[in-house]
Order: C-alpha cells, then sequence, then structure tokens
C-alpha cells in the first residue's frame, strides 16, 4: 500500500465521520455565521451523534486493539453527552470554563499520541478551539467565542476530509521533501 494513501478501519471512518460532524455543528454554531442558527441548534446531534455513536464506535475501537482511537471517541462521546445533557442548565461561566479545560486536556493528549497527520490535525485544531471556548467562557467574551468556533470548524473539516479519503483512498500524509532547492545533503 502506498504510504500517502490510507485504508483506514471501518470503526476510526465512523468515528471521524461522527466527530466530523458534531464538531462542524458545534464550531458552527459558535461562529453564528448561519442566520438563526446558535450553539443550542448542535445539541441534539451532539446528543446522539456526538455522545452515544462516538462513545459506541470508541468502545469498538478498544475491542479491535486501537488504544489511541478509543481512548479518543470514547472521551470525546463523552464530552459530547455530558455537553448535551448539561446544555441549557444553571453552570456558572466558571464552570462551563472548566470543562472546556479539562477536556481541552483530553484533545492536548490524543494529538500528542500520535497517528497519521489528518488525525492529529482534527485533535490539535479542536484542544485550540476548547481552549478559546474555555478563555471565553472566563472572560466572558463572544468574540473570543466565535474564533474558537471557527477552530471547531476547522476540526470537523479536517476529520471529515480523513473519513473521505480513508473510504475513496485519498492522499492523507503531506509529501516530504529532503531539503530545500539548491540544498544537497551529504552523508
Amino acid at each position: 500500500m502506498d504510504n500517502d494513501v490510507s485504508a483506514g478501519s471501518a470503526t476510526s471512518i465512523v468515528g471521524r465521520l461522527a466527530l466530523g460532524i458534531t464538531l462542524l455543528a458545534f464550531g458552527l454554531g459558535y461562529t453564528n455565521v448561519i442566520n438563526g442558527v446558535s450553539t443550542a441548534d448542535a445539541v441534539s446531534i451532539a446528543h446522539y451523534v456526538g455522545g452515544v455513536a462516538l462513545f459506541l464506535v470508541g468502545l469498538l475501537a478498544f475491542r479491535d486493539g486501537d488504544a489511541v482511537s478509543g481512548t479518543a471517541f470514547s472521551a470525546f462521546g463523552a464530552l459530547w453527552f455530558t455537553w448535551a445533557v448539561s446544555a441549557g442548565g444553571s453552570a456558572s461561566d466558571n464552570a462551563a470554563g472548566l470543562f472546556l479545560v479539562l477536556f481541552a486536556l483530553v484533545a492536548l493528549s490524543v494529538t500528542l499520541a500520535g497517528g497519521d497527520q489528518l488525525t492529529q490535525g482534527t485533535y490539535g485544531l479542536f484542544f485550540v478551539s476548547l481552549v478559546l471556548l474555555a478563555i471565553a467562557q472566563f472572560a466572558g467574551n463572544d468574540g473570543l467565542s466565535k474564533v474558537g468556533g471557527w477552530f471547531g470548524v476547522a476540526a470537523g473539516a479536517v476529520a471529515w476530509y480523513s473519513a473521505t479519503a480513508a473510504l475513496a483512498h485519498w492522499p492523507t500524509v503531506l509529501p516530504r521533501r529532503a531539503a530545500g532547492r539548491g540544498v544537497t545533503a551529504t552523508s
């Protein structure tokens, strides 16, 4: 198999799609780029697709022996389920910010765990999104929430492309060059 093309397991593809859909809905809700669509509109997607489905996919990944995907999908499933169930609740801004910081640490852990470039990119962008949203919660800054939402949208788009690329056998890594123009490697 060519190193630039990922086959991906069925479990990881479904997980990436579920995460992508949820991140896109969540991120777009924060950006307010679509008139009348807010984060509250992402609650049912976050609950069922991001929470229940992603958690189950995580358990299947563990069964398949994929600890990184199992950890990521199960933990993010718990994140989305908790976020959806607590939506509209009476948590303080600081409690909501702490929740986001804690899951940002999970996103950082799975980013650093390795994997292909697209998976690390997804988790890395999601980490930045959660950190920005946490700071926005602590500071009550709507502008920073929008920026965090855009990072969530970017993470969702990368996750979606990653799943589609695995299904369609498209490239999933950036080509590497040994050196820049005019530079010669010596031994």
